[in-house]
């Protein structure tokens, strides 16, 4: 009997086998099209602010309604993958987004491009918000870590490739072909999903209750320790996305006077990021998570004030350090929450999630507004207040940390 039970046990895709290699081919389009459609915009923050006559503050709204609006509706999103299925939510998630992205550039006012971003931000919560779940479920969990890294790739590349077709089509066009263009590219990854993505095999629907998933959260947000890797995900990402948001801004501008495309070129500095978290994921086994998140921290900040002289290989050097920094601080926090969460750990990395996007939107919002009241100064004080107070987070729980631990 038991031997039995054990043949008929469901396996997961292993390495080797052609479902792994569709599955992840599958999560690798996925993560390409949702970081293209998100921050293709970020490419064309000038134009849109000259072309609409609206501040850089005004203009970055096109980034933060997409990833704010994300950020609310990431966790209904997971809520309903466990009634309706992993692929289905994925599949109408980046459907409804890239549809919505071929409509978006022909906007007449930018109230209603800010609008059509944020709804672009609602359709594409479903796939960040399944998507680790379903690899979780479908993959063999001795082969899930090198599937999981295939999709942050596609993550890594999908907001690299979105910057970079767009920057590279504004050059020779205007903003709205380079969001256009975009948007077709958006779609070809769309297509590619869904087109290799294997049907769940080992998904069972759940009952979805507000209760339930309002009990699981409430747990984690009574630990502290989580509150404070929330918090880091909030402090870093937000601080993040305001350095690239006004990059463009400084760098088009004297004395840089650099063109759209070289502007966008600086974008390969993400890159850097798939190095930084693959070292930082080994760093944090050998010296200890809470070290290896406060000296990513201390890098980001040392490209920061690097990025303050007016010599272009400084400031270059300081965006590198800065963008390694953030990818690696950003590997370790979220490799942090799945080991302090013992139970309810979708719920946990939705909570990461949340805190992630909102972050990105309502912090990469408000730097324009200090970049526009005293320049790049200003907007470097304004990063290092929150890079401060991430470093004290993390001190603190690196200390909650040990105590649990006792």
């Amino acid at each position: 009997m038991t031997t039995s039970t054990a043949q008929s046990a469901p396996v997961g895709y292993r390495r080797g086998d052609s479902g792994y290699r569709r599955i992840t081919a599958a999560l690798f389009a996925a993560g390409m099209t949702t970081f293209v459609a998100m921050y293709c915009a970020q490419a064309v923050l000038p134009s849109l602010a000259t072309d609409f006559s609206v501040s850089p503050a005004v203009s970055a709204l096109s980034v933060s309604a997409t990833t704010g609006l994300l950020a609310l509706a990431i966790i209904p999103a997971s809520a309903l993958s466990e009634r309706f299925g992993r692929t289905r939510v994925m599949i109408w998630s980046a459907l409804a987004s890239a549809i919505i992205g071929l409509v978006l550039p022909w906007s007449p006012s930018m109230g209603v491009l800010i609008v059509l971003r944020a709804l672009q931000g609602i359709a594409l919560a479903g796939v960040p918000a399944t998507a680790m779940a379903y690899l979780a479920e479908e993959v063999d969990r001795r082969h899930l870590g090198a599937a999981m890294g295939r999709y942050i790739a596609g993550t890594t590349i999908g907001g690299l490739a979105g910057r970079l077709v767009a920057s590279f089509t504004l050059d020779l066009s205007t903003w709205r072909w380079a969001l256009e263009v975009a948007a077709l590219v958006a779609l070809a990854f769309t297509v590619v999903f869904v087109r290799l993505a294997p049907a769940s095999r080992h998904f069972s629907p759940q009952p979805v209750g507000l209760r339930t998933t309002s009990q699981a959260l409430a747990e984690h947000l009574r630990s502290p320790a989580l509150l404070g890797l929330f918090a880091t995900a909030l402090l870093l990402m937000g601080g993040f996305v305001s350095l690239y948001n006004m990059l463009g801004f400084r760098l088009s501008a004297a004395p840089f006077n650099l063109s759209d495309a070289v502007v966008g070129s600086i974008f390969l500095m993400y890159l850097s990021g798939t190095v930084s978290s693959a070292i930082a994921g080994r760093l944090a086994d050998r010296f200890g998570r809470a070290r290896a998140l406060m000296t990513a921290e201390l890098v980001m900040a040392l490209g920061l004030v690097l990025t303050l002289p007016t010599s272009l290989p400084v400031v270059l050097i300081g965006v590198l350090l800065f963008t390694a920094g953030f990818f690696a601080a950003h590997a370790i926090a979220s490799g942090w929450v799945g080991l302090l969460a013992r139970e309810h750990r979708a719920e946990a990395s939705s909570l990461y999630l949340f805190a992630y996007y909102v972050g990105s939107s309502v912090i990469g919002a408000c730097a324009g507004i200090a970049f526009s009241a005293g320049g790049w100064t200003t907007m470097v004080g304004y990063v290092g207040v929150f890079l401060a107070v991430a470093l004290w987070v993390a001190a603190v729980v690196a200390r909650l940390a040990r105590r649990t631990a006792r």
